[in-house]
């Protein structure tokens, strides 16, 4: 039977209306969205309905490395430094702990209203570097872990061949390695064994040589499926593939004819006005994962050059440093004010306003990036939403018309009430069924790595 969902408010096509309800199929999809329809109701007073957030880049084991790294001390300076924490977390997960901390991050993001997640997967051998008996076994456990919460998953499998040009292997890095081949076997057995959408992640150019990069990129395109990889994050990472070459890493996928309308390019930091025309031309999408990289110190994407070449940006929580789609949102803003001492930078690109272009980010930017028909509430897309209490202290007082601005710029994450996904609800009134076996699990995990007392 059809469920019509009745918020105080809907929101659809950039604006907030009263008055309509929106109409569900017994599997999941939505029929439509429109006053006076006969269906099982759901009443939902003083509450606003949202498509649901995508997550279009996530490394979920890093959750266990939150505020270890936060000083010198800790893990130097820079990004590069910073990676001896994360190999150190990567180095000792058995297959359930992945699972365990995988279910933690997703929940997280589930009481954000993140209704999907491109998971960006590396870590594939045992601690010894081994391959298991199924080297597919730790992607399986973060796809049972979205499962067990409920959130929509991409796997983006990712293929990790070596520790850089003219490097020796990394030890730090022992379960990350493949071959080209032995990525690509595994790649067609887990598109085979699962009924989650998959998408492949070559690391970086740092990570994959080129030969290999286009090997995998033709499959990839054979099969009509995501490409999602890092370029640009660091001008180390430039400087690399400059001496391996002769060209940056935009420049380089653009002269070998990598870059499409398939391809998401992760960061996209460090890139010039040429390149930002490569990625217009192709059609490629960006993702910027903006509370990483201020943590990182990676630097401030040019989202407003990036948008006026008509390049999708889309969003990403990647080390989950912190778990706000809003808040990387409104930093893709907001870290352009601090750079250039100036105000609504992105409000000055076409008609749409600034708090719907920056919510489109967190929405139908990464859906289309992952290639679900997710991210906004239209005719066929799945029924992925989520509704929030129009009573919050973070948004009271609103009216109609500064509701959409309210909710990007100041909402607070525990305004987050109803999360559906598939037509299915996950979270009830902020709670979630399994959050205290979640969380109680994920605490033993990490005192086992980190200890009652470390800091």
């Amino acid at each position: 039977m059809s469920t019509l969902y009745r918020p105080e408010l809907l929101y659809s096509q950039g604006a907030f209306t009263g008055g309509r309800g929106l109409l569900v199929s017994q599997e999941g999809t939505v029929l439509a969205a429109a006053a006076g329809v006969s269906a099982e109701t759901v009443s939902l007073p003083r509450k606003a309905l949202l498509p649901g957030f995508v997550n279009t880049h996530s490394h979920s084991f890093q959750r266990l490395i939150r505020g270890k790294s936060e000083s010198r001390a800790m893990s130097g300076r820079d990004f590069w430094s910073w990676r001896g924490t994360m190999y150190h977390a990567a180095a000792h997960l058995e297959p359930e702990e992945v699972y365990d901390v995988a279910r933690m991050a997703f929940l997280e993001m589930l009481l954000s209203g993140t209704t999907t997640v491109g998971e960006f997967h590396y870590l594939h051998n045992a601690p010894g570097g081994r391959p298991y008996d199924d080297p597919n076994l730790l992607s399986k456990q973060v796809i049972q872990a979205a499962q067990s919460v409920g959130i929509r998953i991409v796997l983006l499998r990712s293929a990790y061949l070596r520790s850089g040009y003219e490097l020796p292997p990394d030890p730090g890095q022992i379960r990350f390695f493949e071959s080209a081949a032995q990525f690509l076997e595994n790649m067609e057995a887990l598109a085979a064994a699962t009924d989650v959408r998959v998408g492949v992640a070559p690391h970086s150019l740092r990570a994959v040589p080129l030969r290999e990069l286009k090997q995998i990129a033709a499959w990839t395109r054979e099969r009509k499926l995501p490409l999602h990889m890092h370029v640009a994050e660091q001008v180390a990472e430039n400087e690399a593939c400059l001496r391996e070459y002769g060209l940056t890493p935009v420049a380089l996928l653009g002269r070998e004819g990598l870059l499409g309308p398939d391809f998401t390019a992760v960061h996209a930091i460090h890139i010039t006005p040429e390149e930002i025309g490569l990625f217009a031309r192709s059609g490629a999408t960006v993702c910027s994962c903006p509370t990483t990289e201020r943590n990182l110190g990676d630097g401030v994407i040019v989202a407003d050059q990036v948008m006026r070449g008509g390049i999708r940006i889309a969003l990403g929580s990647d080390s989950q440093a912190q778990i706000d789609p809003l808040e990387d949102a409104r930093e893709l803003e907001y870290h352009l004010r601090l750079d250039r001492q100036q105000r609504a930078i992105l409000d000055q690109i076409g008609e749409q306003t600034l708090a719907s272009r920056l919510f489109d980010c967190a929405t139908v930017n990464g859906a289309r990036s992952l290639g679900v028909t997710a991210g906004e509430l239209s005719l066929g897309s799945v029924a992925d939403f989520f509704t929030v209490d129009l009573d919050d202290l973070s948004i009271a007082g609103h009216s109609g018309g500064d509701l959409l601005p309210l909710l990007v710029f100041s909402l607070n994450r525990s305004a987050v009430r109803d999360v559906v996904v598939n037509g299915r609800w996950v979270v009830r009134d902020g709670r979630h069924p399994l959050q205290e076996e979640i969380v109680s699990r994920y605490k033993e995990l990490h005192e086992k790595l980190w200890g009652s007392g470390a800091s």
